[in-house]
Order: structure tokens, then sequence, then C-alpha cells
């Protein structure tokens, strides 16, 4: 079955870098379609950026537009999160999710497989 593993999460100031890595097994990657989420103390999960299983196509929400890229690596199995000029408000536990033939889904009751996250910090 497919599992998803992130890591690459930690403390920072405001204005750094991080990039989020997440490790997929169990399954053909290039078929899925990849999802970055993540959830701040007490709010809901939220979207963050979308990387189709077919072509180049990203989507990301207006929250880490311009600052956030998403990435993959076919043969690594492996997709990205490289986020830049971090705010307080970034401040979440960071999710990878998995659905396979996915074109694009900005809501998380469409992926079936999750990773266990990975924390993300950012001071004032």
């Amino acid at each position: 079955q497919v599992q998803l593993v992130e890591s690459g999460g930690g403390l920072v100031q405001a204005g750094a870098s991080l990039r989020l890595s997440c490790v997929f097994s169990g399954g053909t990657f290039s078929t899925y379609g990849m999802g970055w989420f993540r959830q701040g103390p007490g709010k809901e999960r939220e979207f963050v950026a979308f990387s189709s299983w077919k072509g180049n196509s990203t989507t990301y929400a207006d929250s880490g537009k311009g600052r956030f890229t998403i990435s993959r690596d076919n043969d690594k199995n492996t997709i990205y999160l490289q986020m830049n000029s971090l705010k307080p408000e970034d401040t979440a536990v960071y999710y990878c999710a998995a659905d396979r033939w996915r074109t694009y889904s900005g809501l998380y009751s469409q992926y079936d497989f999750w990773g266990q996250g990975t924390q993300v910090t950012v001071s004032s």
C-alpha cells in the first residue's frame, strides 16, 4: 500500500527558507497527483500546493503563492515544497497527500493517502 514520509521541518526565524520532502512508496509514483496541506494550532487543515500526475501542472493557495514552490522527482519518488520568506503565519504541521490520477484537488477529503506530517515553526 502507499506510504508517505515527510521530512525537512524545523524551527526557523521569519524570512528564512525551508525545503520539505515527501518520499512515496508502495505504488507507481508517476500516476499520483500529490498535494501539500498544513494545519496550524486550533485550525482546520488547509491546502497549500498541488502537483499533477500528468504534465507539469501545479496549483498554489494564495497564502503561499510567490513564496512556495512545489516540485517532484519521479526518479526518486519524492515531492518537495520549497518555502521562502517564511512568516509566523506559516507555522503548522505540513502533510503530503496522494491521490491516483488526480489532476487537481484542494480538498483534503479527496486524497486517499497521507503522511505523518512534519512540524514547521516560524518565530517572529
